[in-house]
C-alpha cells in the first residue's frame, strides 16, 4: 500500500473488540471518503480476531479504491495477536515502522 503524507490518521482503542468495533469502522470509512488512511495501534492493548479482519478488509477496499492504507504503530498485544492468528502475511505489507 502506497504511503501518503496527507493521510487520516484513525488511532484504535485500546481494547478493540466487538463493542467498538463499529465505532472504528465508521472511523475507518469516514477517513477513507477523504484519501488515504493511517492506522495508528500504540494503545492497543487487547484486540479480537474480528477487529484484525476488519483492518484486512480496509486495506482491502483502500486498494481496490486506490487509496494509501497504513499501519504506522503496532503494540506488542497487537503484534501478539497477529503472529498467534497467522495474519502476518497479510499485515506485513500494511507496517511501517
Amino acid at each position: 500500500m502506497a504511503e501518503s503524507a496527507n493521510a487520516m490518521t484513525v488511532a484504535l482503542p485500546a481494547v478493540f473488540d466487538l463493542d467498538t468495533l463499529d465505532s472504528v469502522r465508521d472511523g475507518l470509512i469516514d477517513a477513507m471518503e477523504q484519501g488515504a488512511v493511517r492506522i495508528d495501534g500504540t494503545g492497543v492493548q487487547r484486540v479480537a480476531t474480528n477487529a484484525l479482519l476488519m483492518l484486512l478488509s480496509a486495506a482491502q477496499t483502500a486498494m481496490r479504491n486506490g487509496l494509501g492504507f497504513e499501519i504506522t504503530g503496532t503494540s506488542a498485544p497487537m503484534l501478539a495477536a497477529i503472529d498467534r492468528l497467522g495474519f502476518k502475511p497479510g499485515f506485513a505489507a500494511l507496517m511501517r515502522g
